[in-house]
């Protein structure tokens, strides 16, 4: 079946056509920059954008920069406030006129690479990291998600979460070296590995495409490792979402 899958970014929201049995990307991605304002209306508005530029008539799956519970926003993330307790999915749903999935960003990236890439067959707990705007996180266990790791949010020193401080957008913001901000991640990683003790970490994001700049300064026991889907992956695993993760409420 054919599904379009959209990624919804901090700076970009970016979708294409996929093939959702092989996971393959059948269209080039379509992106539009996030709205400044980061506001429901107007991030729905350009959804509805990246549907009709596709001219879609069918399902839907998005992949949203934030704890998603049976659809509804609980947690502001990077976006605006008004999105607490939002249903995304009915306010895409409603916008598109088609049905529409929301699952957590960093999930469907995971689902894209325990489905369709690396992390295929892996099991045990596996940890997908995306780097971006944010630190998102996905957890699988034996190949099975576990929603809403949001490893990103624990606090760290000054910071009210530690991706302020360790994810890509702090490397750019300040102007860091790849081995400065290298041993920031590294640092949160360490706190990956205490928490929770993956049996591998899957590193996922535009930041895992330069992963020999920075992987010299990981140091942790667990593997890390870059995902092979990298851009894609929130694309096709929010394709993959729209079959898998159906509205149960």
């Amino acid at each position: 079946m054919v599904v379009l899958g959209i990624d919804i970014g901090g700076s970009g929201m970016k979708g294409a056509l996929v093939n959702s049995i092989t996971g393959e990307m059948l269209t080039e991605r379509y992106r539009i920059p996030t709205p400044p304002s980061r506001k429901p209306k107007e991030m729905a508005e350009v959804v509805k954008k990246i549907v009709e530029h596709f001219d879609h008539k069918g399902p839907v799956g998005v992949g949203f920069p934030t704890i998603i519970r049976h659809g509804v926003c609980k947690s502001v993330g990077n976006l605006h406030k008004k999105w607490k307790n939002v249903n995304v999915r009915e306010l895409f749903s409603n916008t598109t006129g088609l049905p529409v999935t929301v699952i957590n960003d960093a999930d469907a990236a995971g689902y894209a690479t325990m489905n369709y890439g690396i992390g295929k067959g892996k099991e045990g707990l596996v940890v997908m990291i995306t780097i971006g705007t944010g630190l998102g996180s996905g957890a699988f266990y034996n190949g099975e998600l576990i929603p809403n790791f949001e490893l990103g949010q624990i606090p760290y020193k000054k910071y009210k979460k530690i991706e302020d401080w360790a994810a890509a957008s702090a490397k750019e913001k300040e102007g860091l070296s790849y081995k400065q901000w290298g041993k920031r991640f590294n640092v949160f990683l360490k706190y990956v590995d205490l928490l929770i003790s993956p049996d591998c970490i899957i590193l996922g994001g535009g930041t895992s495409k330069q992963f020999d700049q920075y992987k010299d300064y990981i140091t942790i026991e667990t593997p890390v490792i870059p995902a092979e889907l990298r851009n894609q992956a929130g694309i096709v695993g929010a394709a993959a979402a729209a079959l898998h993760e159906a509205p149960r409420d």
